[in-house]
């Protein structure tokens, strides 16, 4: 692999298709290996938008709009970062030799929607997933509830960060869930999921990397699991490593190299499943870095936004655990512009605690603005450790 230099007409170039607080890490880390990258956002001033060579503010549904920029730009790679995206006309920019996307057109076309990622687990790959349906009207979701049964889960098919999710557990949330999971979508179609909800342990994203080894051949390896808590589908705390039976962990390997095997390509998935015993059901996969998985700033040899960087230029990649970590969520706690952050000299005062605040220009209520990180010899140590210094961080308007 030759990477040129940056501003140069020998440089290797990389367009970023959402550029949050996800794709800044990946910008980071590609950046470091001398890669030139464009950011592209909804909006203005995107955390990523903020470091990369070049920003853009686009419709990325609109497929007009974004092939007109790949035009212009003529990236090497399209890394998708966010679910709303015209995946279609991604397929036809690849097709044509525009660029190639990452992991690979198809599989951003199947995993940005949730019904093509379950059907293909569940029913092309035979793997074991939760009951679900599907449903474009408020009637087909009323049968829907009624076969699956109570309690269930209702998801926007399109949709990221819990944003439109909830739970049904009576006959009168059904008409809330309904109404929630159409203005929490992605993209402007009514169509949701409707999930059973397991009886599992515990849930853990395993993050698996598909890249080149030394004779070029692609393999695929694992990080640690990595143990979190979600609440009303977005994550507030996560942990590595989720300590897991050897059967449970083989098995859940085996369903993540299965999924991630037939979507192809190169690149980090994060592969989200449910433990109960030595039963293990496939979730969800994200093919790019996870949020759960920014627990590895702190706890892995190479964090998952090196590994993905690595991965889509065809390096060598390890997934070594250096030591047991957490992370846990700040939020932005109201619902202002150009917020700032009190007592962060406090916070990262405390031992073994790092800090990454994401720079977004807009705050809401429940709004992911920063996470902690701590590390400890142990799990429960390290949980305490993140959360405390969370909690010491205190959002104010200014």
């Amino acid at each position: 692999m030759q990477i040129g230099t940056p501003l140069s007409p020998s440089a290797t170039k990389v367009m970023l298709l959402g550029s949050g607080e996800l794709g800044k890490e990946v910008i980071i880390a590609l950046q470091r290996l001398g890669v030139e990258v464009i950011a592209v956002d909804r909006y203005t001033n995107a955390p990523g938008h903020q470091i990369a060579h070049r920003s853009h503010v686009i419709d990325m549904t609109d497929a007009a709009a974004l092939r007109s920029l790949v035009e212009i730009e003529k990236p090497t790679l399209i890394i998708p970062e966010i679910e709303a995206i015209a995946t279609d006309e991604l397929a036809r920019i690849e097709q044509d030799g525009l660029a190639e996307v990452i992991p690979t057109a198809r599989a951003t076309q199947l995993t940005m929607n949730r019904e093509g990622i379950r059907r293909l687990a569940a029913e092309t790959l035979g793997i074991s997933t939760s009951k679900y349906a599907f449903a474009d009207t408020f009637e087909e979701l009323q049968n829907a509830v009624d076969n699956i049964g109570m309690p269930c889960i209702v998801k926007p098919v399109m949709s990221s960060s819990g944003k439109g999710q909830s739970t049904i557990k009576c006959n009168e949330d059904i008409q809330n869930a309904w109404d929630h999971a159409i203005s929490g979508g992605r993209v402007k179609q009514a169509r949701i999921i409707i999930e059973e909800m397991i009886d599992f342990d515990y849930e853990i994203t395993l993050l698996t990397v598909r890249s080149k080894n030394t004779n070029g051949e692609i393999e695929t390896s694992f990080c640690e699991p990595i143990g979190h808590i979600q609440q009303n589908g977005d994550y507030v705390e996560s942990w590595q490593p989720q300590r897991m039976i050897e059967a449970a962990l083989a098995r859940a390997q085996e369903i993540a190299t299965a999924v991630t095997s037939n979507l192809g390509g190169r690149g980090l998935f994060g592969v989200e499943l449910f433990i109960k015993g030595e039963q293990v059901w496939f979730s969800e996969v994200s093919p790019r870095p996870h949020d759960t998985g920014m627990v590895t700033m702190i706890t892995q040899d190479q964090n998952e936004f090196e590994l993905h960087a690595r991965a889509v230029l065809g390096l060598p990649v390890s997934t070594e655990l250096r030591t047991a970590g957490a992370s846990a969520v700040i939020y932005g706690n109201m619902n202002e512009k150009g917020i700032a952050f009190d007592n962060v000299e406090k916070a990262l005062a405390l031992a073994k605690t790092d800090l990454r605040l994401f720079g977004k220009p807009e705050a809401f209520e429940r709004r992911r603005m920063g996470v902690a990180l701590g590390y400890a010899d142990d799990t429960d140590t390290a949980r305490q450790q993140a959360k405390q210094c969370a909690s010491i961080i205190t959002p104010i308007k200014k």
